[in-house]
């Protein structure tokens, strides 16, 4: 069960958000000059709430702001207007990974909001997409960030070799039927069939894509479908450079 999924009512969302309009007014009213409220200051504005649920809440924040898990709860140390920001979330745990994922996702929106004030386009790259699905609240945010980052000057693509995980959620399924541009390399069996369904393609077209080699594949655009072939020689530098696979380049 995921960190609060299923388990809000109307009540604590309400003292949630409450806290959290409280917890920020020093901060916005100076403009920003003030420090960033943490996790923690605003737990202890939870506490100081009357509403019995206000007790839940804050004993369900705990482990995340005065617990094990509380690392999101500190100042942070990283300029994050820097021109090259790593977010590294190799060794996060299970139980941080889908807040970890969030707050990744988070700060490319706030890239993509600077760049839009001053003009400038913004490409964002997803790969391994279906870590994203997996979890409620990844999954939804990044679904949004699909339909929005468009108007705000900001191509968003996503890659993945798991595409089965992603047909499990009917999040990533909207995503795939809504996309205009999809590169699509072999597939397995089952997934053709799911894809075929999804995507309106035929046993025919879905040839294209049953047993390919390296380099081949179906591409759809808007409407259309093209089949393709695109494989580089081995002996080439150009493919010394593009290559991912391990012991090649």
């Amino acid at each position: 069960q995921q960190m609060g999924v299923g388990r809000l009512t109307g009540s604590h969302k309400s003292i949630i958000d409450r806290c959290t309009a409280n917890v920020y007014q020093t901060y916005f009213s100076s403009r920003g000059k003030a420090p960033m409220p943490l996790l923690t200051d605003w737990r202890n504005e939870v506490i100081r709430q009357v509403d019995p649920e206000a007790r839940e809440i804050a004993l369900a924040a705990e482990l995340i702001t005065e617990g094990s898990l509380n690392v999101f709860a500190h100042p942070g140390n990283v300029n994050m207007d820097s021109r090259i920001v790593v977010l590294d979330l190799y060794e996060m745990g299970e139980q941080l990974r889908p807040t970890a994922l969030v707050v990744t996702l988070e700060a490319i929106q706030n890239r993509v909001m600077e760049n839009r004030k001053r003009g400038k386009y913004t490409w964002v790259f997803l790969d391994e997409v279906y870590l994203y699905f997996k979890y409620h609240y990844s999954g939804e945010f990044l679904y949004r960030a699909w339909k929005r980052f468009r108007k705000y000057a900001a191509p968003m693509t996503a890659a993945t070799q798991n595409i089965e995980e992603c047909l499990k959620s009917e999040t990533a399924r909207l995503m795939l039927a809504n996309s205009e541009f999809l590169l699509l390399f072999n597939q397995a069996a089952t997934d053709r069939a799911e894809l075929a369904k999804l995507l309106h393609i035929s046993d025919t077209q879905m040839g294209y894509i049953t047993n390919a080699e390296a380099g081949h594949g179906l591409l759809r655009i808007g409407g259309s479908l093209v089949p393709f072939s695109n494989t580089i020689p081995k002996d080439t530098e150009l493919y010394r450079l593009m290559s991912t696979t391990p012991g090649e380049g």
